[in-house]
């Protein structure tokens, strides 16, 4: 990958630039100069002028591509600062990061489109840390907020009582039929035991009702 950087110009000074590229280089008059007096300033010179510039870092990284053939693009580096060079006199950008993009679809990028910083407490957070580290290490947490919850009775669900019917009092005297007369095909041994353990569900379902 290579290391790319954004040259952002006043107009005058583009129009001069588009013009040197499109030149012989031999027959170039003006000379193009960048010295940085620090990490983040410096001095951008054309020909005999000299404007301020500044290193700021854009809002979002970009994607710079190379074609051969204009149908095959190539990825070559991503870019996230540009050299914003400034009329003489103009206001220096505020701060390293600069809050626009390129486009004016990205204009004050960083406060119309990307979240805010939470705003928490730097002695809580360094708390929680503290307290995270000690637990990783095998310690405890300290200060730590138990709170036990009660259900109420009268919350609890209540099971129903179970509840019988004539119909399953006649599903269970059939089903005790059905024994007796599996039982009797089964080859029993001729004693009335079925006929009689049915006839005594029958005489219990008679005394429930």
């Amino acid at each position: 990958m290579e290391e790319h950087f954004i040259l952002r110009v006043p107009p005058s000074v583009a129009e001069r630039l588009d013009k040197l590229l499109s030149e012989d280089p031999s027959a170039v008059e003006d000379a193009l100069d960048l010295a940085f007096r620090d990490a983040r300033s410096g001095m951008f010179t054309i020909g005999q002028d000299k404007f301020p510039a500044s290193l700021v870092d854009m809002p979002c990284v970009l994607e710079s591509y190379k074609t051969y053939d204009d149908n095959v693009l190539i990825k070559t580096a991503d870019i996230g600062q540009m050299i914003l060079v400034q009329e003489e006199g103009e206001a220096a950008p505020e701060g390293p990061e600069y809050k626009h993009g390129l486009t004016p679809a990205m204009r004050d990028a960083r406060r119309r489109r990307f979240r805010r910083e939470p705003d928490l407490n730097p002695d809580l957070v360094q708390q929680v840390e503290n307290d995270l580290q000690s637990i990783m290490a095998g310690g405890t947490a300290r200060d730590v907020d138990v709170e036990v919850v009660e259900q109420d009775a009268d919350d609890e669900d209540e099971e129903p009582a179970p509840h019988t019917t004539a119909a399953s009092k006649k599903s269970k005297a059939a089903a005790a039929a059905g024994t007796a007369a599996v039982a009797d095909e089964a080859g029993g041994d001729g004693d009335g035991d079925g006929d009689d353990d049915f006839d005594d569900l029958m005489d219990e379902d008679d005394e429930d009702d």
